[in-house]
Order: C-alpha cells, then sequence, then structure tokens
C-alpha cells in the first residue's frame, strides 16, 4: 500500500521533536523534505535566515526561533548550511541531507499534445503560463503563518510526492506535490488559512490556485473543475476553494496539491501525517 511505502520512507530519517508540534510539518532532512532547526531564542528578534540565497520561514516554537527550510529535490546529499542574520551578527549553521530514493511512475496520456508535438499557439501558452506562476512562488509576506493544515480533499490518495515521471515513455520532471483521486465536482478546501494570490487556467495544470499562508509557505491546488475563489481573498481553513477536475494534463479527476517553501516544492504529507493513513484507506476499498 501507498501508506506502507510513505512509513517506511519516513521511518528511516531522523525526525527532531520540535516536528511533533502541531503548528509544524514533520521534519525530513532528505531532497523534498523540511529542515527544522533553531536559529535564535524567543527573547531575541526573529531572525532572518536564508540558503540557497532564498528567504527561509522563521516562526516561534516553544522558547526558540525555527526556521523551516524547504529541501528542493535536486539537492546533493551531505553538507550544506544556512546563514542567519541577528541584527549585525551574520553566522551560519551546517545541516546534513540524507539520501532518499523516489520510485519511478509511468503514466498514459491521451492528449497527445500534452506530451509532445506542441504547436506554435501551445508554447505561447506554456511561456505565459510559465512567467504567471513563477511571480505567484516569489511572493513574500512578512506575517506569522498558519502551517496546521488538513487534508484538502476527501478522496483516495493516488500518487506521492517525488515520484520520477514518465509520460508515454518520455521522462519528465519529478512528481512535484501529492495526488488525491476524487470524483469530480468533490469540494476542494484551503487546508489552513491563506489569501489567494493567483487563479487561473494554465496548458499543463488547468484551472489553479495559489494560496498564501505567510513568509514563503505557499500551496498550489491543480486540475479543478471549478474555482470559488479570486486573487485577494482571504481563506480560513476549511473554506471552499473550488471542486475536483481533470483539466490540463492529466489520467483522471483527481487534485494535484503542491505546498511550497522558499520557492520549493516540498512533500505535502509532511503537514497532514496524521490523514494519510485515511486517505490511503480508500485504496484498500477499491480493491475489494
Amino acid at each position: 500500500m501507498i501508506k506502507n511505502a510513505f512509513i517506511l520512507l519516513l521511518s528511516s530519517f531522523f525526525f527532531s521533536p520540535l516536528s511533533l508540534a502541531k503548528i509544524l510539518p514533520n521534519e525530513l532532512v532528505a531532497p523534498g523534505g523540511i529542515l527544522i532547526m533553531p536559529v535564535a531564542q524567543i527573547s531575541q528578534t526573529a531572525p532572518k535566515v536564508f540558503f540557497n540565497k532564498n528567504r527561509v520561514l522563521v516562526t516561534a516554537s516553544d522558547k526558540q526561533w525555527v526556521a523551516l527550510v524547504g529541501i528542493p529535490l535536486s539537492t546533493k546529499i551531505g553538507a550544506h548550511k544556512i546563514t542567519i542574520q541577528l541584527g549585525n551578527n551574520v553566522h551560519q549553521k551546517l545541516f546534513s541531507v540524507v539520501d532518499k530514493e523516489y520510485p519511478a511512475q509511468r503514466l498514459t496520456i491521451k492528449k497527445k499534445r500534452m506530451v509532445t508535438g506542441f504547436t506554435e499557439e501551445d508554447l505561447k501558452k506554456i511561456n505565459n503560463d510559465k512567467k504567471l506562476m513563477t511571480k505567484a512562488k516569489k511572493v513574500w509576506t512578512e506575517q506569522s503563518i498558519d502551517a496546521n493544515f488538513i487534508a484538502p480533499v476527501d478522496g483516495r490518495l493516488s500518487s506521492l510526492f517525488g515520484l520520477k515521471r514518465f509520460f508515454n515513455d518520455i521522462p519528465k520532471r519529478p512528481h512535484n506535490g501529492l495526488d488525491i483521486a476524487a470524483p469530480t465536482g468533490t469540494p476542494i478546501i484551503s487546508p489552513a488559512s491563506g489569501k489567494v494570490i493567483n487563479t487561473g487556467n494554465y496548458y499543463f495544470n488547468g484551472n489553479t490556485v495559489f494560496l498564501d499562508h505567510g513568509q514563503g509557505l505557499l500551496s498550489a491546488y491543480l486540475h479543478m473543475n471549478t474555482i470559488s475563489v479570486k486573487p485577494g481573498q482571504q481563506v480560513k481553513q476549511g473554506d471552499i476553494l473550488g471542486t475536483v477536475g481533470e483539466t490540463g494534463r492529466v489520467t483522471g479527476p483527481h487534485l494535484h496539491w503542491i505546498v511550497y517553501l522558499n520557492k520549493t516544492p516540498v512533500d505535502p504529507a509532511l503537514f497532514i501525517a496524521d490523514d494519510i493513513a485515511r486517505l490511503d484507506a480508500r485504496n484498500d476499498k477499491e480493491k475489494k
């Protein structure tokens, strides 16, 4: 089962006690995971933290300020460092990234122009889409974060984060989100409070919503059938964003859910570890 594979992968890595805090995700110091590192005492002013020249989220946890660092899937195994700026004092902290092997997934896409043979008009839209989504992913707001996530849709866990993907036997980028299959029209809800920063219909992603949860913690909802929110709108946990669909490059109706930290996709399952078993249980029911 997907659940067993996920739990086995997580259990083989180091989890900090900080990851047990209710408002923080689980820690997984591997490509595609999250580092949670203390960076200052809570009595001090919150420091600014950087990783790979990108600003990093900093939040209070117990008596410390901690940094939540998104680790790109392309990160090399071994030693890395974050830079901490506290007033005029600038110093660095080292951490070690361990290996994680992601399995391969092969999918057959019936709409051939979603894989190859793009027209000039297709390429124009794809390039324009990329600019709009890149702009959305750069959003940074100085505010307290809300990382206390719940699952955004009630469905079946259909595809894990990080899979090495092949579409019609053509290698593509690794899977940058978590797929939850559900019938078309199933409500998609906001997993936490946030602000809508972008909505649109994109060539590959179909109908899409981007949310800002503070300090570079962003989330995206792809392949939607309908969108119920508008840019600039504030949403609370549980508010409806729209419905599940199969727009864009898909093999069936599902939500492709992405979570970003410091401009990099990280495994959304780390934010909803308590929900994984419930979502995966649907796979057992389908086999019966």
